[in-house]
Order: C-alpha cells, then sequence, then structure tokens
C-alpha cells in the first residue's frame, strides 16, 4: 500500500528537475547592457559583433560579454559608467543607422544562452522605465472610414451611370440625384457596396442620406484601436527596446511600458507620429470632381491632384532608405492590393505625372476662457513629383526628403501606418532605483511568509511538515520556470500573487494532513490514514482550487494592467500548489513510509 509506479517516481522526478533548470537563469540576476538595433530592419548577424565591439573598445572600454539575440547585438558591462561610455561611443560612430538601447540584460553563462534559457521579465515597477498613456483619436478614425466611403460611392455611381453628386457633411455622406427615379438605384448600388451602412431618404426627395449603423461604429473603433496597437508594437520594436510592453486600457485608450528606458522625449514622436503617404495622379485638366490642390514642400510646386488615391501607407509592408546620385530616397514595397492598384495607373497613364503627398496630423492645445481645447491640424504636402516613365507594380522609389525625414518616414512606414491618430495624454518615468526599492520589499514579503509558514508546518505537522515544505518550495521554483517559459513579466501585484499562492499552497496539505489525523484518532493503520487522508481530501482541495481558478481566469480576461499581473502569477501557483500538493508529497510520503510497518506516523 502506497506505493507509486518506478515510472511515476520518474516522471515526477524528472519534472522537478526540468523546473529547477528552467528557473536556473533568475538565479544569476542582471547587469548594465546596450542593445544594438538596425534602423532599417535587417537583422545582425554573428560576424556584426567584433565591429561593434571594436568601436567600444576605442572608447576604452571592454564589455563582459557581446553575443546576438533575436538579430540584434548585446553587450553586458561591469557598471552604468561603461555603460553610458560605450552607449554614447556607439550613438556617435553609427548615427541614426544603429539604435542603441541602454538596457539591462541577465548575466547568464553561455551554456545557459545555448538552451535557449531565459529568466522571467520584469514589470515596469519592478524595473524602471517610461510609462505613456496615449489616447486614440476616434473621430478621426470615423472621418477617415467615412471619406472611404464617399470616393466608393462616387464611384460605384459613375459606373452605373447614375448622374449625382457626393458629399461629407460631418458624419453624413449626402448623395444628391438629379430626380427622385433616381433614388432606388442609387440606393442599391449603395448597399450593394456595404449593406450595412444606414440609407435614408433626404428632406427633398431626390437625395439620400448614408450614415454608420452604432455596429459599424464600434467595430471602427475597435480596428483602430487593434491596428495602432499592432503598429505601436511594430515601432517599439523597430526602436530596440527590450521586453516592451503595449497594450489596450479602455475604450480609446493605450498604455506603453519601455523597461530600462529613461528619458520619455526620445519617445514622443516615434511613438504619435501620423506620418503616411498617399499616391496620387496630378489633374492636369485641373476640373475634375473632387480634385483640389495641395501644397508643395521643399522647392516643390503646388498641384492639382486627383481625388483618387493610388495607394497609402497602410497599404506599404516594407520601406528601406537609400541613396539615389547622392540624394536621400526611401524605396517602398506595396501589398498586392497596392501593387495591383499602381500597376494599372502606371499602365494608364504613362508619361503623366504622379505625386507623393507626406500627410501628418497633429493636435495642438489651446486655451479659451480659461478652458484648455485641443484642435487637430492636418498637414498635407506634395514632397515629390515624377513623370510615370515605365509600367511598375509594387516596388519604386521617393525622394524629395531630407536625410532624417528619410529615415524617421521608412521606419514609420515600415512599422505601418496609424489607423487614427494617438496624443499623448499622460508620461511617467520610473526610476531604477524606485524599481530596485520595489523589488526588495516584494521579496521579503515572500521571504517573510515563506519563513512563517515554514516554521508553523514545521512545528506542528512535524516530519509530514517538512515534506510539504519541500513540496511549497518546488512550487516557487515551478512558478518562476513557468513566468520564464510563458516570458511573461513580473510586476509588484504579480509578487502579491505569489505571497497570497504561498499561503494557499499549504492549504491542500493541511486538509490531508488533518484527515489524516482523524482516521488515525478512528483507529486506522498508519498506512490505511495515509491512503485515505489523500483519497479523502481530494475533492474538498479540488472544488476549493477550482473555483480560485475560475476566479483568477476572470480576472486575467477582464482585468488589465496591474491586475493581470496578480491574476497570472495566482493561476499559475494554483496549478504548481495542486500538483505539488498532490503528486509530489504523496510521492515523497509514499518513498519515506509506503510498504512499511509502521506503529505511528510523525504528524
Amino acid at each position: 500500500m502506497n506505493k507509486f509506479p518506478a515510472w511515476l517516481n520518474l516522471l515526477v522526478l524528472a519534472i522537478v528537475a526540468a523546473g529547477c533548470l528552467l528557473a536556473l537563469p533568475n538565479i544569476y540576476g542582471s547587469v548594465e547592457a546596450v542593445q544594438l538595433a538596425s534602423n532599417d530592419g535587417t537583422e545582425y548577424e554573428v560576424s556584426d559583433i567584433d565591429r561593434f565591439v571594436a568601436v567600444v573598445e576605442e572608447a576604452g572600454v571592454t564589455p563582459e560579454a557581446a553575443y546576438l539575440q533575436d538579430g540584434r547585438v548585446v553587450m553586458r558591462f561591469d557598471g552604468s559608467i561603461d555603460q553610458e561610455q560605450a552607449g554614447e561611443q556607439l550613438k556617435e560612430t553609427f548615427g541614426r543607422s544603429v539604435s542603441v538601447a541602454p538596457t539591462l540584460a541577465p548575466k547568464l553563462p553561455e551554456w545557459i544562452r545555448a538552451l535557449g534559457l531565459n529568466p522571467m521579465s520584469l514589470g515596469l515597477d519592478l524595473r524602471g522605465g517610461v510609462y505613456v498613456l496615449l489616447e486614440v483619436d476616434m473621430a478621426s478614425a470615423l472621418a477617415t472610414r467615412m471619406s472611404g466611403y464617399e470616393q466608393d460611392f462616387d464611384d460605384r455611381l459613375r459606373d452605373a451611370r447614375i448622374r449625382h453628386r457626393v458629399d461629407l457633411e460631418g458624419d453624413t455622406i449626402t448623395v444628391r440625384l438629379t430626380g427622385p427615379e433616381d433614388a432606388a438605384a442609387a440606393r442599391e448600388v449603395i448597399e450593394r457596396a456595404d449593406p450595412d451602412v444606414v440609407v435614408l431618404d433626404g428632406p427633398d426627395g431626390k437625395s439620400l442620406l448614408v450614415r454608420m449603423s452604432e455596429a459599424q461604429i464600434e467595430e471602427r473603433q475597435n480596428f483602430a484601436i487593434e491596428q495602432n496597437l499592432t503598429t505601436l508594437r511594430n515601432r517599439v520594436n523597430q526602436l530596440g527596446v527590450a521586453e516592451p510592453l503595449v497594450q489596450r486600457q479602455g475604450v480609446d485608450r493605450i498604455v506603453v511600458q519601455l523597461p530600462g528606458v529613461q528619458d520619455p522625449n526620445q519617445l514622443d514622436k516615434i511613438l504619435t507620429a501620423t506620418a503616411t503617404l498617399e499616391f496620387r495622379l496630378v489633374d492636369l485638366s485641373g476640373d475634375e470632381p473632387g480634385s483640389r490642390r495641395y501644397p508643395g514642400r521643399a522647392g516643390e510646386e503646388s498641384q492639382v491632384l486627383k481625388r483618387k488615391v493610388i495607394a497609402s501607407g497602410d497599404q506599404i509592408i516594407d520601406a528601406r532608405v537609400g541613396q539615389d546620385q547622392g540624394q536621400p530616397i526611401v524605396s517602398i514595397t506595396l501589398d498586392s492590393a497596392g501593387g495591383e492598384s499602381m500597376l494599372e495607373t502606371t499602365m494608364n497613364n504613362l508619361k503623366k505625372p504622379m505625386s507623393t503627398v507626406f500627410i501628418e496630423t497633429e493636435r495642438e492645445e489651446i486655451e479659451r476662457n480659461g478652458v484648455t481645447e485641443y484642435r487637430t491640424i492636418k498637414t498635407e504636402e506634395i514632397v515629390n513629383t515624377a513623370t510615370i516613365q515605365g509600367v511598375f507594380k509594387n516596388r519604386f522609389q521617393i525622394s524629395g526628403l531630407t536625410a532624417f525625414e528619410a529615415q524617421d518616414l521608412a521606419l514609420l512606414l515600415r512599422a505601418g501606418a496609424l489607423a487614427a491618430p494617438v496624443y499623448k495624454i499622460d508620461d511617467r518615468t520610473i526610476g531604477p532605483s524606485l524599481g530596485q526599492d520595489n523589488i526588495d520589499r516584494g521579496f521579503n514579503a515572500i521571504k517573510i511568509g515563506f519563513l512563517a509558514v515554514i516554521v508553523f508546518m514545521a512545528i506542528y505537522y512535524r516530519a509530514f511538515g517538512l515534506i510539504a515544505n519541500l513540496a511549497l518550495l518546488s512550487n516557487l521554483v515551478f512558478i518562476v520556470a513557468m513566468l520564464s517559459v510563458l516570458g511573461a513579466s513580473l510586476t509588484l501585484p504579480g509578487i502579491a500573487g505569489i505571497v497570497l499562492t504561498v499561503g494557499m499552497a499549504v492549504d491542500a496539505n493541511v486538509l490531508i494532513f488533518e484527515r489524516i489525523r482523524e482516521e488515525l484518532s478512528a483507529g486506522a493503520s498508519p498506512q490505511t490514514a495515509i491512503n485515505s487522508g489523500y483519497e479523502k481530501a481530494l475533492s474538498s482541495i479540488t472544488d476549493a482550487n477550482v473555483t480560485t481558478l475560475i476566479a483568477a481566469i476572470v480576472l486575467f480576461a477582464l482585468g488589465t494592467g496591474p491586475i493581470k499581473g496578480f491574476a497570472i502569477t495566482l493561476l499559475l501557483g494554483i496549478i504548481t500548489s495542486m500538483f505539488t500538493a498532490i503528486v509530489g508529497t504523496r510521492a515523497v510520503v509514499n518513498l519515506i513510509f509506503g510498504g512499511r510497518k509502521l506503529q505511528s506516523l510523525p504528524v
């Protein structure tokens, strides 16, 4: 009685050994480092490491280690002074072609890195860095969609040979017709284009009013948030910031957390920039419907451009900086839809001019009667006009930008266009000293709680209490291992979740040990008491943990920020404590007491 088969004992041992190996990287700590990423999106090779190390050594600094990680070069140093000197030397040497990001890197031995193991990451509240809260301009997102509808309906009605005029006013598109007899046909064309829009009869009987439905508005707002999340993540990755966090908060806000970064000003432009491009044909006649004049910049003349957009920034999948005859250029690659549109345009408009329009949206803060108001300013300028000399599809070049503008524009286009402008409404810098203080306090809480439980269990349950303490230690190792494997960040609320898990982890053992005591008091033999204690306590343990597990899942699914951090460690802690308390301690108890004739149990 009370014996596990050999394979099960070996399985438990293998799981414990794997947990210790996965948690091992966390014992080495972190040191100051510099992370280097190419601003043109290319990944570095191992051969590039020596080039960067040589530059750093020119400043009299020798990195403690240098290696390649995810296409970026990481150099570790023995202190913050060496890190700062190396960073300045690298920035001075490579300028804007290389993103130099000061960070903290784990001081791992080479063999651990070779296995692909990494420590768990620390959240902003523990590590320090920059916190930025952005607001998405939902009105602009809806206006952009309505503008697209305006052009689409105009083209479709023209193809259907229905005489009309389409005007966009606010959130309503007015389709003016020559007479009420065209209303039914026009309605059919519009509803065929998008059956979800709301189409109403105009007050004059010969016009239609088109609006987005409530479902479409909500869908468009969600799209704007999700697209902006993706774009901002790409932009942050292009900057080379280590372990960034970009997530939605509420209906129209996005939180960006950048651990290790100490200057929020350097991020303002790249996070909130809405720079994008549009390619339009020049209206040589100057009187086509919808055409309007765009100003030029840097020597470019103003031009009357057609309303139809051939391709736009959201169709650009790659953008690289280069030079042509000594002038900076941006090499553009379009997606399939943009490429097909460009191919059709160039085939039908050889020897005709096409302009590249640079578009940027900014928000200006003004004071009016003591109240702060915001005004959106949209700048549209022609940066380049060239004659179409040949047929091309999805690869071409644009010029007319300065070297810095070309570099920034390529980065923004490569990362993707924002679906709607974002504006910074809050930013905070958390110093690393505050982070270290939080770490010390949090881990002191874990140590005190852990030691208190260990002492209580050892005194109250004697040998069985020591077994429970071993399971409790294994439980902490498993939590750290799973956080490391999953890439989840440990936050201050996450530490609170671990402290709670420490207390909850022994609950299962308390139930089991008390049940064993009851069985012994009822006259059962020691072996029978052990078996009955584990079997009869199982249902109570399962019920208690499953209900807490459900609560943790709900917190993780619906919560944001600190709540998610708490839910993650609580969720992992429940799963690991179930294994260590039910399977782990049973395996140890069976090895020590199983199959023996016992007169009593030290419980």
